[in-house]
């Protein structure tokens, strides 16, 4: 099927490279010319044949924001926008609103894989109507993994998807908390020789082997105490907007909370945990990490 794609970075590019590559068109927009198939967002949407679909993966917040306001004015009746940043479920109820006075469809689809996913595919967690899901559904069969997992159409509720899609990514801080604590005690008493051998030889055979168990292997293989990073980690909002709907839920959520805080406390000393949550983070997304500075080296 025929595809806009608002948004061409780390994700972006390879879910268009994917989706390309599984028969797909893509027409990307990128605010940088070098990487955009358009030159303007409106060129892209003009060379969409009707009914449209526009895929937009742009950082969540105002950039979104903008591009469904720039979509309202551009697509009309019939037409349908997926966001697949990571949005918090209330700007999807508003968005979707939005678009609904033009008689525009819209899905929310929380998309995890990180730089990964054109290799292994994207787990893909969607919500809204059925009938709007159906409209993109070829789309979804070639971005998701192989097998019968990594799709869901978590509700029929616009928001359902990055709802999940945010429940997911404070597990996530949850299990990379623990791993980096593990860490950092095996680092600090005198006992064990080879920590990363250790964490090695956890990946076959035992109950906490995960993916995310191999990436801290691979960073610990090419760093093996982590002294080329800082013990600073950032967090993408997803995990504060899920303890604060544990808040408004009376749900008990403490393993999640203490995890999120531990983000907060990085920023202010160093940690040889926190070292291995900013590792971890750059092997499965990419993302930033602060370099040690060489009088802490």
């Amino acid at each position: 099927m025929d595809v806009g794609l608002i948004g061409l970075g780390k994700m972006g590019a390879n879910m268009r490279t994917r989706l390309r590559d599984g028969g797909h068109t893509v027409i990307g927009y990128d605010r940088n010319p070098e990487i955009s198939d358009a030159p303007s967002l409106a060129a892209m949407v003009e060379q969409l044949p009707s009914p449209k679909v526009v895929w937009v993966m742009v950082p969540a917040g105002a950039p979104t924001h903008e591009s469904i306001d720039a979509l309202s004015e551009l697509l009309g009746e019939g037409d349908l926008v997926v966001d697949g940043g990571n949005s918090k479920w209330t700007d999807d109820q508003a968005h979707a609103a939005k678009l609904a006075t033009k008689g525009i469809g819209f899905v929310d689809c929380g998309v995890s894989g990180g730089v990964w996913g054109l290799q292994n595919g994207y787990a893909l967690m969607c919500g809204g109507a059925a009938s709007e899901i159906a409209k993109v559904q070829p789309v979804f069969d070639t971005l998701k993994p192989a097998g019968e997992s990594g799709f869901v159409h978590a509700g029929e509720r616009v928001g359902s998807g990055h709802f999940a899609k945010m429940v997911h990514n404070g597990i996530e801080y949850a299990i990379m908390q623990a791993y980096a604590e593990g860490f950092e005690l095996l680092e600090t008493v005198d006992l064990v020789d080879n920590v990363t051998e250790v964490f090695d030889s956890w990946r076959e055979g035992t109950v906490i082997r995960s993916w995310l168990l191999d990436l801290l292997v691979t960073a610990l293989k090419d760093d093996n105490h982590l002294d080329q990073i800082r013990g600073y980690a950032d967090d993408s909002g997803e995990g504060r907007w899920t303890v604060e709907a544990a808040i408004d839920n009376a749900v008990p959520m403490n393993v999640i909370a203490a995890s999120l805080f531990a983000r907060f406390a990085s920023r202010q000393d160093d940690s040889p945990a926190m070292k291995a949550i900013a590792a971890m983070r750059n092997q499965f997304g990419g993302h930033a990490i602060h370099p040690e500075t060489p009088d802490k080296r």
